[in-house]
């Protein structure tokens, strides 16, 4: 019997991702449980567990799985060894009678009303009746070595800031936080700040004293209280750790620091083949998992293995600067995850922000994630050196102040592969005031567009040979896709970067304000696109300038590009908390002179779209047909019959029927 492929597997070059893990037979077994009450030493055993997890690390060899019983663990774990192999691993996981929780943070129950500091702006000016301040002194023996809120956020590499375009009050707050019933409350720069918002907290010079308001100027006594006093969760002391699994534990409240150094909640420490599975990483405050060679200043050893990772249905919420970060991170296989609510921290611009942000990422599976609420941060960030990952099957939901949803960088050797995901509303982070005025006809004759707006699905910067191939592209503030050269970005041996060579092929555009698509130049290929809901020359060349903008007609007549595109009028609609995609007919009428619309030939209804040859996406591609057209965004073969498909990522596309999106659940029913 011939076993079924698994397509989604498949790399841009062909070949099948890399995996390599097995079933471990373990030689021991080592139970925690820190509320069983006995303070007698334990020794690991069921009867007579450890009470913290460190304990058990200590303790574990090769072979050794610990089991943690449900509980909160206020403590940071670091493990001693890693595993020898696949099947002889080091693994920490969750027993299964109840949440395991890991928290960086400790409560406190000591309060006072604050006193002694100006609550209002100027000596005698009125503040609101009711409010409470209220303080606590930090006890030195709780920080054991390492007090966040006597360091600041900024980066230990600070190179990279642009400080004329960057407002450094979030670089320079501290990376203590504090939280009220487990919600954060904001901090603030100046003490009398507090008097504008509740819910804030703000810490004096020295970080021993923190002084806060809560919500509503609730009592502290009323509420849970906790303050961060950990750098991290989970994370060894020495470098290079293999075969550790971490399965089903919650991590919450790391004080950790704006990368570089990428330092997470939960950390690898450039280590190498990691399973880190049904995990729930919670408010840390800059990174969530680091999986790399966490800092660019470390010595470079190429035999020295990272990454190689395994990163699965883990959920990922709120992470102030990046959700997962990796240096020189290969192979690594990143599913079925759900990264939500990254970026509060407004670092954008210290250029190590994102849902994942990779560097050097080679051989990388990227399958079946969601990544949802980004707020002004990429979604996914591959940051130069990147060859033969796929993204392939996920969901990039409301990128909220978001420059774009997908960036590769730099990027000269080899082809990174997009294809079969939803990319849905793509803010763009701008300045609306900047966009210049052009009253009456004043815009008609200028030769460029002015580059103030942005908000792209894709992006790629010097990045050549970038694949985008069955794509459902909607709500894009400025387009689709978008790439420039960078011919300067070059040392020793390497060469700029041209952003040529890209094919976009069989993807649907939709509702893009400015364009689908704005290629360099005319060294590029599209072909087979549906462009929906789109109006003016939404199909543009910059270079050579002056550079053009085209409707589909004139792009098939004077570039020879998507000679099988078609153009579209209906609506989409995508609930993007429920995860459902629905097509229907178009609510606002499409306005023409009627010799216009019969030369366009508007599809009216998405049942109604036309297939595609799928030789002819496959030549200009440059794609095996195995890698891409097999299979679409559900899990239906594509192409099963006639050889052909349809653009977008759906076999199928039917008018008010309810596509369930989840792609997590895809991955459950293999």
């Amino acid at each position: 019997m011939t076993m079924k492929v698994d397509t989604t597997a498949l790399l841009p070059d062909g070949t099948e991702f890399p995996f390599w893990e097995k079933e471990n037979d373990f030689v021991r077994e080592i139970h925690v449980d820190g509320t069983r009450g006995k303070k007698e030493e334990g020794d690991g055993s069921a009867a007579c567990p450890f009470l913290s997890i460190q304990e058990a690390a200590e303790a574990a060899e090769p072979g050794t799985r610990v089991l943690i019983h449900g509980g909160t663990y206020r403590e940071w774990v670091r493990p001693r060894r890693g595993g020898e192999s696949p099947d002889k691993m080091i693994s920490y996981e969750a027993f299964g009678d109840g949440e395991v929780i890991v928290k960086a943070s400790e409560q406190v129950r000591d309060f006072t009303e604050s006193k002694g500091w100006r609550i209002g702006g100027f000596p005698g000016q009125p503040v609101a009746s009711g409010m409470r301040i209220w303080q606590h002194r930090l006890d030195p023996d709780m920080f054991r070595g390492y007090n966040p809120f006597c360091a600041v956020n900024i980066l230990h590499d600070r190179l990279f800031i642009e400080y004329d375009k960057t407002d450094m009050t979030t670089y320079l707050n501290r990376r203590g936080m504090v939280f009220c019933d487990g919600k954060p409350l904001q901090q603030v720069s100046l003490y009398n700040h507090m008097s504008r918002q509740d819910g804030s907290y703000w810490v004096e010079a020295n970080g021993q004293t923190v002084h806060f308001r809560l919500p509503g100027d609730g009592n502290p006594a009323d509420h849970v209280i906790e303050l961060t006093c950990r750098e991290q969760c989970f994370a060894p002391e020495e470098p290079f750790l293999p075969y550790i699994k971490v399965k089903g534990i919650t991590f919450a409240h790391a004080a950790t620091g704006a990368p570089v150094p990428q330092r997470g909640a939960l950390s690898c420490y450039r280590g190498h083949h990691w399973i880190i599975e049904d995990c729930v990483i919670d408010w840390s405050n800059a990174v969530a998992i680091d999986v790399g060679n966490e800092c660019w200043h470390h010595d470079f050893n190429p035999e020295q293995i990272v990454g190689n990772s395994v990163i699965r249905r883990c959920t990922i919420k709120d992470a102030g600067v990046c959700g997962i970060a990796g240096l020189h991170a290969e192979n690594m296989l990143v599913e079925d995850n759900l990264i939500v609510g990254t970026g509060w921290q407004r670092m954008e611009l210290s250029w190590e922000a994102g849902g994942m942000k990779l560097h050097n990422s080679r051989n990388g599976l990227f399958r079946r994630n969601i990544f949802r609420d980004t707020f002004r941060a990429d979604h996914i960030w591959l940051d130069c050196g990147n060859e033969n990952n796929r993204l392939t099957r996920n969901l990039f939901l409301n990128g909220i102040e978001q420059r774009e949803a997908v960036f590769i960088e730099c990027t000269r050797e080899g082809v990174n592969l997009i294809d079969h995901n939803i990319f849905w509303n793509v803010e763009g982070r701008f300045n609306p005031n900047e966009i210049p005025a052009e009253p009456g006809s004043s815009g008609w004759y200028k030769l460029t567009e002015n580059s103030v707006v942005n908000g792209y699905a894709v992006y790629g910067e010097g990045t050549d040979r970038m694949c985008v191939v069955n794509n459902l592209i909607g709500k894009c503030r400025s387009a689709g896709y978008f790439a420039k050269p960078v011919g300067f970005r070059m040392h020793g041996l390497e060469r700029g970067g041209t952003s040529r060579d890209a094919v976009l092929a069989g993807n649907i555009f939709y509702d893009c304000k400015e364009a689908a698509i704005k290629f360099p130049t005319r060294d590029n290929t599209s072909e087979g696109n549906l462009y929906v809901k789109l109006m003016g020359g939404y199909l543009r060349v910059i270079y050579p300038e002056p550079e053009v903008c085209l409707n589909l007609p004139a792009w098939q007549e004077f570039e020879g590009f998507d000679l099988t595109g078609q153009e579209g009028w209906f609506d989409i609609e995508v609930d993007t908390e429920q995860y459902t995609l629905t097509f229907r007919e178009a609510g606002q009428a499409l306005f023409g002179m009627p010799e216009e619309l019969e030369r366009r030939k508007f599809v009216r209804h998405a049942q109604d779209v036309g297939t595609v040859d799928v030789t002819e996406l496959e030549q200009k591609s440059k794609v095996g047909r195995q890698v891409i057209w097999t299979e679409d965004f559900l899990g239906t073969e594509a192409a099963k019959d006639s050889g052909r498909v349809l653009p977008g990522p759906f076999r199928e596309l039917k008018e008010n029927e309810i596509y369930h999106i989840d792609p997590r659940k895809m991955g459950s029913e293999q």
